[in-house]
């Protein structure tokens, strides 16, 4: 089962908001298991960083509550292998991304007995366990695909939004890394500024209006976030070169993916988004000395998937 990474915040929707990319991501194995519960076979692709128990990786922690929902008898047990195929801390959900395959993987296996909005509050259990807090704007695009606004965690309320066509997402991510939870931190009794709250609600009602309306243009002035990027400027190096970068080579708006450092853009076409990547990744490496890596294509419509 592949799960895709995801894009959150994407500029005012902290919290709230995400879309899929078509790559990187993780990949989870799962077999039926004679031992109940759940049990992690092996970790491959994290250099030994992540925990192989059961009971604090993402991936099982989420396998393991579809196994509580679907199974509520226990005497069930699965198997899982988990693959990462991303780079850890890079602010592009790689925690969500085992956690949606997990998730998905361990429905999938049991012929899928739970919906997929239940999919997701399994998955985010996954993401409680990896970085402390059960948020969906990584989890629930990375299952269901596309854009996905969380209306509502309490009760969980998704809305699925539309994908312009036209839209090219650039993604560069430098070889540095962000912690969640610090970054997390940061927030913790903070007070805003009225005209920096209504500033965000602004953006984002207008980047609402944008994808229904095909409105590419309004999308990118409404990728401004007055609240959570100010307070986490500085976590890593050369931010505002590489936007300016974007924006000089015709991005239509641009900025932070998650808590970083991975930066995000969007243009109107395939050559301009691939002139912008060069562009970020150039001043990734002028301003920072970092090399990076990038990803530029459409948003992926299709989230977690069995891989042929």
């Amino acid at each position: 089962m592949f799960a895709p990474a995801t894009v959150s915040n994407v500029g005012p929707g902290f919290d709230v908001l995400g879309f899929a990319l078509h790559r990187p991501g993780d990949t989870v194995e799962a077999e039926p298991s004679d031992e109940p519960g759940v049990t992690l076979a092996g970790v491959t692709g994290d250099q030994g960083e992540l925990p192989v128990d059961a009971r604090s990786n993402a991936a099982s922690v989420a396998a393991g509550e579809v196994l509580r929902r679907a199974t509520p008898a226990g005497g069930t047990g699965i198997r899982l292998w988990l693959q990462k195929g991303m780079p850890l801390g890079s602010g592009l959900g790689s925690s969500g991304a085992s956690a949606a395959a997990g998730a998905v993987a361990a429905n999938a296996l049991l012929d899928k007995p739970l919906n997929l909005e239940d999919v997701v509050r399994c998955a985010m259990a996954g993401e409680r366990a990896a970085c402390g807090s059960a948020h969906a704007d990584n989890v629930a695009p990375s299952i269901l695909g596309g854009i996905v606004l969380i209306r509502s965690y309490e009760p969980l309320d998704l809305v699925r939004l539309p994908v312009p066509d036209g839209l090219f997402v650039t993604v560069v991510c430098p070889h540095c890394r962000v912690s969640t939870g610090e970054a997390r931190a940061r927030l913790a009794n903070c007070a805003f500024a009225l005209p920096d709250v209504v500033a965000n609600t602004g953006n984002l009602g207008a980047m609402v209006a944008a994808l229904y309306r095909n409105d590419l243009e309004l999308l990118g002035r409404a990728v401004e976030d007055r609240l959570v990027e100010p307070l986490r400027a500085g976590m890593f190096p050369a931010y505002p070169e590489v936007r300016r970068a974007a924006l000089d080579s015709g991005a239509l708006g641009c900025g932070v993916s998650g808590s970083g450092p991975a930066v995000f853009a969007f243009s109107d076409r395939a050559d301009m988004a691939a002139g912008i990547a060069r562009a970020m990744r150039r001043a990734f490496r002028d301003r920072a000395s970092l090399n990076s890596d990038a990803w530029v294509g459409p948003i992926s419509r299709e989230g977690a998937r069995v891989r042929s």
